[in-house]
């Protein structure tokens, strides 16, 4: 039951018109997959609640820059509106980033984080790991593998020692400049 989700988000109907760029990056601050899928124009927005504000994180001209680290058990989707402003970090918990048919994607393992330009950081989906784990989708080393890679990442946030989120810009400039 875990899903594999693939950056280009071909499945996604909502899309009517899209740009999309990837590179492959392995340096000194960054070893991965890096991907900005530009939504020009969109079915109708998508609005999500967090800390009691409605945000939205889908509409003409937003951007979503993916971020998937080597050998790391995350991804890190950054959404920017059309004036290119940070919306939120959106950290998905991984059993591995992969890549299929020359597409990145991230096999998710439930657990998410999302942190807002404000520096709130929310938890997701605590109740689905839990269904997950009961209903057998996952196992249980799964499961640990979760929470520990949840908690690390949580840790690092509050100590602003996340350092994916600092490269969210830089990575962007570098595929809207094509510098490959």
């Amino acid at each position: 039951m875990l899903k594999k989700r693939f950056v280009t988000r071909e499945d996604w109907t909502r899309i009517l018109e899209r740009e999309f760029k990837q590179l492959y990056i392995s340096d000194t601050s960054f070893s991965g997959y890096i991907s900005l899928l530009t939504l020009n124009k969109v079915k109708e927005p998508l609005w999500t609640y967090h800390c009691n504000k409605k945000i939205c994180i889908v509409d003409n001209g937003y951007s979503w820059l993916q971020q998937l680290p080597e050998k790391e058990h995350f991804a890190i989707t950054t959404m920017f509106n059309e004036s290119n402003e940070i919306i939120q970090w959106y950290i998905d918990i991984t059993t591995h980033n992969g890549i299929e048919n020359g597409v990145p994607y991230m096999e998710d393992l439930f657990l998410d984080l999302i942190v807002l330009p404000t520096g709130e950081i929310i938890k997701k989906d605590l109740e689905e790991i839990e269904e997950a784990l009961d209903k057998g989708w996952i196992t249980k080393e799964q499961y640990n593998l979760a929470f520990s890679t949840f908690n690390t990442i949580y840790e690092e946030l509050q100590n602003d020692t996340f350092k994916y989120i600092k490269l969210s810009n830089v990575h962007r400039e570098r595929l809207l400049r094509g510098n490959l």
